[in-house]
Formats: C-alpha cells, sequence, structure tokens
C-alpha cells in the first residue's frame, strides 16, 4: 500500500491519522516501510498492524513513543509486550501436556524468544551471580553469534532458582547436565539410520522421531525418580 491507501484503512478507527504523523514515526524509526527505486513509501500488511499498535498505545493508554518503541521491540524479538501496568515484557507460556510432562510439540518447537542478560536476569528473579555459576558450570548460555539467552535459558534459570530455595548449589545441578547430555548422546545414536535419507521427508521424520523420542525419555526419567522416591 502507498500511504494514501494506509490512511484509507487507518482513518475508521484512528480520525486524527495524517501523513504527517505518519512520516514522523517513520522518523522516530517506530516503522519502517519500504522504498521504491523512485524512493515512494510501500507499506506492507505488518507494518500497518505496528501502525495500529503505537496509535492504539498512544490513544488509549497514552504512553509516550519511548515506551512504545520499547514494546516494538520486545515484539520484534519474540516477546511478549508487557500488559501496562507491568514493568518487563512476558514470555509466553512452555507448552505442557496435562500431567505437567513436556509434550513431543514442545520439543518440536523452537521459540523466537530474545533475552538480554538483564532480561534474563529480571524476568527469572535470579542475581547476576547465580547466572555466572550457572554458565560456569554449562546449565546456561546465550545463543552462539547472538549474546541473547533463549525461553530454555530462563526455564532453566527459574528452576535453578526454585531449587536453591532446598539448598541446591549450580555445581549440584552439573550432575543433572551430564544426565542430559547422556540422554542426548542416546537419542542421537537412534536416530542416526534416520539421518542418512537426504530427502526433506527423510529430515521431517528424523526432527519428529527427535521430538518424540525426547519427550518419551523425559516422562521415563520422571516416573523413574517419582517411582525412586516413593520407595525411599
Amino acid at each position: 500500500m502507498n500511504i494514501g491507501q494506509v490512511l484509507d484503512v487507518l482513518r475508521p478507527d484512528f480520525g486524527g491519522v495524517t501523513i504527517p504523523k505518519i512520516r514522523f514515526l517513520e522518523d522516530k524509526g517506530l516503522i519502517k516501510p519500504e522504498r521504491t527505486p523512485s524512493g515512494y513509501r510501500k507499506f506492507s500488511v505488518a507494518d500497518v498492524e505496528r501502525l495500529r499498535y503505537i496509535l492504539r498505545m498512544q490513544r488509549d493508554h497514552y504512553l509516550p513513543l519511548k515506551v512504545i518503541g520499547e514494546h516494538l521491540d520486545a515484539i520484534d524479538r519474540g516477546l511478549e509486550p508487557p500488559p501496562i501496568e507491568a514493568v518487563v515484557p512476558t514470555v509466553p507460556t512452555v507448552a505442557l501436556n496435562r500431567d505437567g510432562l513436556p509434550s513431543a510439540e514442545s520439543f518440536a518447537r523452537r521459540s523466537d524468544v530474545r533475552l538480554s542478560r538483564r532480561e534474563l536476569i529480571k524476568i527469572a528473579e535470579i542475581s547476576e551471580e547465580l547466572l555466572a555459576q550457572l554458565e560456569q558450570f554449562g546449565l546456561i548460555s546465550p545463543r552462539p553469534g547472538t549474546g541473547h539467552y533463549d525461553t530454555d535459558a530462563l526455564v532453566i534459570a527459574q528452576t535453578a532458582r526454585e531449587l536453591a530455595d532446598f539448598g541446591f548449589e549450580p555445581r549440584h545441578l552439573r550432575a543433572f547436565k551430564t544426565a542430559a547430555d547422556r540422554e542426548v548422546g542416546l537419542v542421537e545414536q537412534v536416530v542416526a539410520p534416520l539421518k542418512r535419507g537426504r530427502d526433506s521427508a527423510a529430515q521431517g521424520r528424523v526432527a519428529d522421531a527427535v521430538s518424540e523420542i525426547a519427550a518419551l525419555s523425559v516422562r521415563l526419567h520422571a516416573t523413574l525418580v517419582k517411582n525412586g522416591l516413593h520407595g525411599a
């Protein structure tokens, strides 16, 4: 869409929107429409939805552009923008089975969430010292080449904090990492023959098998621990 068409789409809901207003938001870096070789702006559907979000936050919640920009940055990094009264973005809920154990789908899903070190510490409610120790013992690491942390890092950090209340230190959790590495090696050994297929369908079967085996192994591991504790 050109800028005039964007106005036609937005004005039924935002009567005060104007071309100068849209250009101003672009100057502030909140929207980035493509440009034709001759310099005309071309807006995508995503650009229009981004404009709707900005205008709604201004009109309904009186948020300053700086705060709106922080919300948009969170959205761009796969986070959910915070409720108006909250101070940090929230992370999507991890998919679980009804019994509380991870499902195969949760293993197949790869989150696009990217958290800075400061955000990880704040959302997980851990200290810088605890994060450093978790990294030292190989339990958490940022994504290679990005410096950001993902949802798995957040879950590990939160779990480590909760275990710390029972006296577990990061050095004790190293045993969990060692056991997990052994299970990963076993899964990779089992699916190795499937990886020999070179067509896309074969690769899809490998991904499905890995997700299913991972979920089953976690179920078995959790049930064995549960059974062992009940017999103790």
